[in-house]
């Protein structure tokens, strides 16, 4: 083997079925090397588009995505997708090509220090020296990755390392002896004989192993009956539940199962959102802020006091708190808890429905709070209807959430739009959800639908574009068709960065920055061989999803461009 088949054989151990990449003369031999082995190598139009793809693996199956770029502007634009997917918690794998390790340092092509560079951004970032690196550095990679709190982690993978021998010879132009002449040749030629015996010594000795599956970190038996011990008694509970409640896909019916035993009601926020399908009696959608203040006991399951909860202080200071967390940061972050539990949440979740804790009697709070809920979705209902000088937005998002599969899979990428749909569309199911997650990235949206639709190739994926966000990846198309993955793209058009237009022209009052066009987005969509259809009337909304639903069915990708106007539905939104 060479070293790039070294590294597909490590990858395909490690149960990983998809390659994302942009090609690069750095790591062709990987790419090669992984369809040797049956790993399907996706390349896409941009190396963060990449790994965003990766993220999304990672997320819906639970074994770490991998993407691998060429060097230098290879890595560099990978950057802004590696730091969402360190802050989302996801694991994957980051492999970077690089120059010889015979030229490092001496101005060869897109040579620069990766490792200073994608470090802080990161688990672990390593580089490799010798083809005998490879496979335990590779294994370790996949181990740091998954243990303890998730997350990205970067290989530099040299040149040198992944051609066969005889080519490498080949490009350092090493000699045999007796070939050169001068004292200098033969010093260098000596020199880099001695380099190359380095690279390649105990190149085979040592092969592939088993897939890596770290435990989750564990509650002490001890710290599960306090939680028990706290509930017990409590009359207007909360609990929230956020993605790391969702880092063991296989683990989530019985998640689900414990959820229920506790019949305390339930907030979803990030990748658990779907966790309890369209409707559950546990599940309440809106005026969470309400029930947090109100409540006196909240469980939070791997949900910081970050500005979503405002730094704590949406929670009454009488309330206990049951903080659990991967992160031993983020179990206190802004805020002490009543309890603080470094534990997988989904698995304090299960061990703490088998204490069998029993609240007080609950009947009255579930009524205040579904009575809240229900308004709540009445004053919806009735801002769809009003009149709008385009495509109300609130009707569209209503329109696509009836024609929804079951087993879809939407992914939100957008601002003022995208934040719209969140309260009206419904995930159906666990893991059919997937949003930057904190660190609010425009752009994943081509990414993680690309990973999403190889991963359930027989669900419907959904991308809800904002006309700001859609910029960043609607190159994407372009992968879409040349992979025969039929996605459908629905972009809320509204000329505006609209995010960011509410508040600036409120409080600035001019909207400098802020203005787009109403552009043709199906026309670009059709350009890179999908299809693309307008909606420009509100009356024809179930016509143009029919039709979306229909093509993606017929194996095309699809994007509608819904020309949507302004409402007041997100009025003094603004984060920070």
């Amino acid at each position: 083997m060479n070293g790039g088949e070294l590294v597909a054989e490590v990858l395909r151990k490690q149960g990983v079925k998809f390659l994302f990449t942009l090609c690069g003369g750095h790591i062709s031999p990987i790419l090669v090397g992984a369809k040797k082995l049956g790993i399907k190598v996706v390349d896409t139009r941009h190396e963060a588009n990449a790994v965003f793809a990766a993220d999304a693996v990672a997320r819906l199956t639970g074994i770490p995505g991998v993407a691998a770029v060429t060097a230098g502007p290879g890595v560099t634009n990978t950057i802004t997708a590696i730091k969402n997917a360190q802050l989302a918690q996801s694991p994957l794998v980051l492999l970077g090509g690089a120059t010889a390790t015979v030229l490092k340092g001496r101005g060869a092509l897109q040579d620069i220090d990766q490792l200073a560079l994608i470090e802080p951004h990161v688990k672990w970032a390593t580089a490799c020296k010798a083809v005998r690196d490879l496979v335990p550095t590779l294994e370790q990679a996949f181990e740091v990755a998954q243990e303890g709190v998730p997350g990205p982690v970067f290989v530099e993978t040299p040149v040198d390392l992944l051609y066969p021998e005889d080519n490498v010879r080949e490009f350092y132009g090493a000699k045999g002896a007796g070939e050169t002449k001068s004292i200098p040749e033969l010093a260098l030629q000596g020199y880099l004989r001695l380099h190359l015996t380095r690279v390649f010594a105990g190149a085979n000795l040592r092969t592939p192993g088993p897939r890596r599956q770290p435990k989750p970190p564990t509650a002490p038996i001890s710290a599960v009956k306090k939680a028990a011990d706290k509930i017990a008694g409590a009359r207007r509970p909360v609990m929230l539940i956020g993605s790391q409640a969702t880092l063991q896909p296989d683990e989530l019916d019985r998640v689900v199962s414990a959820i229920e035993t506790l019949g305390i009601p339930v907030f979803l926020s990030g990748m658990a959102r779907g966790l309890l399908g369209r409707s559950h009696p546990l599940w309440y959608r809106h005026k969470r802020t309400a029930a947090l203040k109100e409540a006196d006991l909240v469980l939070l399951a791997g949900v910081p006091f970050d500005f979503r909860l405002d730094y704590g202080l949406q929670i009454s200071r009488k309330a206990k708190i049951i903080s659990v967390n991967r992160s031993v940061v983020d179990v206190r972050k802004n805020r002490r808890p009543t309890l603080g539990v470094v534990a997988d949440p989904g698995q304090f979740l299960i061990s703490l429905a088998d204490q069998k804790p029993k609240t007080g009697d609950l009947e009255a709070w579930h009524a205040k709070l579904e009575t809240r809920n229900d308004e709540r979705c009445q004053q919806i209902e009735e801002q769809a209807k009003a009149p709008n000088d385009f495509v109300n937005p609130l009707a569209l998002c209503q329109g696509i959430d009836e024609v929804l599969a079951d087993d879809s899979v939407q992914v939100a990428d957008g601002g003022d739009f995208v934040a719209t749909a969140s309260y009206i569309t419904c995930p159906r199911s666990p893991l059919s959800w997937l949003d930057p997650g904190v660190f609010g990235t425009l752009g994943v949206g081509a990414g993680f639908a690309l990973g999403a639709k190889l991963v359930r190739p027989d669900s419907e994926v959904w991308v809800l574009y904002g006309d700001g966000s859609a910029g960043y990846s609607i190159a994407e198309f372009d992968t879409f068709v040349r992979h025969g993955l039929p996605v459908i793209a629905v972009v809320g058009n509204d000329a505006s960065w609209a995010q960011i237009a509410r508040d600036q022209v409120v409080l600035l009052e001019d909207d400098v920055g802020t203005v787009l066009a109403r552009s043709d987005y199906h026309t670009v969509a059709e350009g890179f061989g999908g299809k693309g259809l307008l909606l420009d009337d509100p009356a024809k909304i179930p016509e143009v999803l029919a039709e979306a639903k229909r093509l993606a069915e017929q194996g095309h990708p699809v994007l509608i461009n819904a020309h949507i106007g302004k409402t007041e539905f997100r009025k003094g939104s603004i984060s920070m």
